[in-house]
């Protein structure tokens, strides 16, 4: 297992390998026509609800991991006054800078590891947002909430949208994929060699990514340690995550949780 740096390194390279095959889809150019909407806002009805409780009028919001930069474009249609994005990947943040070239909005893009970020960004925030397909790149959670946290203000809060760790323990592609494919308290990260995409299954690229596994037990211990204090949490039964994914929802009276909602509060 190579050390936290080199997993690090290796899951930007290869998100930066993987870019092209986002922006060559219809999906990106229907994206380009969405954002020129000053009320672009691609939050499903989960989020756009936690996110409104909140009330983002006039507050400063950060999200860390923000992908391609349509998140933080959506952040401006609930009121938030400025938008920061972070992302280590260069390749994904050129999607976020021509998406934001095309937008009425100014939002902000900084490419950073998280265990790095600019001082500028220390105690600045109302509001940090992480989303699907975030927490489990980074190979120690606790180290990243403690960065996170250190973005927020004092009474600033946290917005966690996530996929359930539950779910990790199928294997979607599996003959079976409700068999039992690993442990919930797996410690290895997966290892894959493709693209990584949201739909269907990604070309090979030859490089390793690494995919880290958590319990909700490390999550919770990592807020408290970071200074975080729970404000709520609440289990969905519908997928946030990649169309793989879809066939869970169907789990009748077996359903299993698929994703989740956080919300934490910096003393």
């Amino acid at each position: 297992m190579p050390c936290t740096d080199d997993v690090i390194a290796h899951n930007r390279e290869a998100w930066n390998a993987s870019a092209p095959q986002h922006r060559d889809t219809p999906a990106w150019q229907r994206l380009c026509d969405a954002v020129r909407n000053e009320r672009f806002n691609c939050f499903d009805a989960t989020l756009n609800t936690l996110l409104s409780q909140l009330d983002l009028s006039g507050k400063r919001v950060i999200q860390l991991g923000c992908n391609n930069g349509r998140e933080v474009l959506s952040l401006f249609a609930l009121g938030a006054r400025e938008a920061v994005g972070v992302d280590q990947s260069a390749a994904f943040l050129e999607h976020a800078q021509a998406l934001s070239a095309l937008s009425p909005h100014a939002p902000t893009f900084i490419e950073a590891d998280i265990h790095h970020l600019p001082a500028s960004l220390t105690q600045h925030f109302d509001v940090a947002l992480i989303t699907i397909g975030v927490l489990n790149w980074m190979p120690d959670l606790g180290a990243f909430l403690r960065h996170v946290a250190s973005t927020l203000v004092p009474g600033g809060h946290l917005v966690i949208y996530e996929t359930h760790p539950f779910l990790e323990v199928f294997e979607p592609s599996a003959a079976d994929p409700w068999q039992v494919a690993r442990s919930y308290f797996q410690r290895e990260p997966l290892v894959e060699d493709g693209a990584i995409v949201y739909e269907g299954q990604g070309q090979a690229i030859g490089l390793p990514s690494y995919w880290h596994l958590y319990t909700l037990g490390d999550l919770f211990n990592g807020l408290l340690a970071a200074g975080l204090h729970l404000r709520g949490f609440a289990e969905y039964a519908h997928s946030n995550r990649e169309d793989l994914y879809d066939l869970y929802e169907q789990g009748g009276e077996r359903q299993v949780p698929m994703c989740y909602t956080l919300v934490a509060q910096k003393a």
